[in-house]
């Protein structure tokens, strides 16, 4: 497939098969204005008003009435099965952030699935939405501006070490696994700076701190 299907200066909004909210997809756009969907998240997209600027998947869940509603050069089939639509769209699109809806839903080998692609894809910047929380992968060196008493869970999805300030409990010289330690519900004490050793921590915050999630990811240099 292309390296690159959807190149934009501006944020994308993508969006998945799962349940988006309106609200939810009207907060995303004030942030990343340009739409694209995996796959069934087109008929998600087009029966909110939005056009895809571009269709990414292997083209099993989206209906034929959407197929027939997008301009053909705006659907891009990967028939590809080594990979999920969301990873296949996240290779695909060059943004300075994907904020990506409908991947958090009530299937949990979806979820595991978009989480394992994050941590995988760490150069990326893309948050996921869900109803309650939003979720990343920790670039090496990230500050957050968070009221205290935030909850901030941190979750390995490999064994790694990290450094931590402003946190209620410190993570300094813990040993982190996703079959041992884990971060969940930690609390926000001051401002947060987080450095980890290597890639695979995903932080999860309340979705209610999706600006300060942004401006957070946005500021931290790149992976070196």
């Amino acid at each position: 497939m292309p390296t690159q299907i959807l190149q934009s200066s501006a944020s994308v909004t993508l969006l998945g098969g799962g349940e988006v909210s309106d609200a939810q997809l009207a907060r995303a756009l004030a942030h990343a204005p340009v739409v694209a969907a995996a796959d069934g998240g087109a008929d998600s997209a087009l029966a909110r008003g939005h056009v895809p600027q571009a269709v990414i998947g292997d083209f099993d869940s989206i209906s034929s009435a959407a197929r027939a509603a997008i301009p053909p050069d705006r659907q891009h089939v990967v028939a590809e099965q080594e990979s999920t639509d969301f990873e296949k769209c996240l290779r695909a699109i060059t943004a300075p952030l994907v904020l990506g809806l409908g991947f958090l839903g009530p299937r949990i080998d979806h979820q595991l699935a978009a989480l394992n692609t994050l941590v995988r894809f760490p150069d990326r910047r893309c948050i996921l939405l869900g109803d309650e929380d939003l979720c990343f992968a920790c670039p090496p060196d990230l500050a957050l501006d968070l009221p205290v008493g935030t909850r901030l869970s941190l979750f390995p999805m490999a064994g790694l070490q990290g450094h931590s300030t402003g946190l209620h409990w410190p993570i300094e010289g813990l040993d982190f696994a996703p079959d041992g330690r884990v971060g969940t519900s930690n609390r926000v004490a001051g401002p947060v700076r987080l450095r980890m050793a290597r890639a695979g921590m995903l932080v999860i915050l309340p979705q209610q701190q999706l600006d300060a999630a942004i401006a957070g990811l946005m500021a931290a240099p790149p992976r070196g």
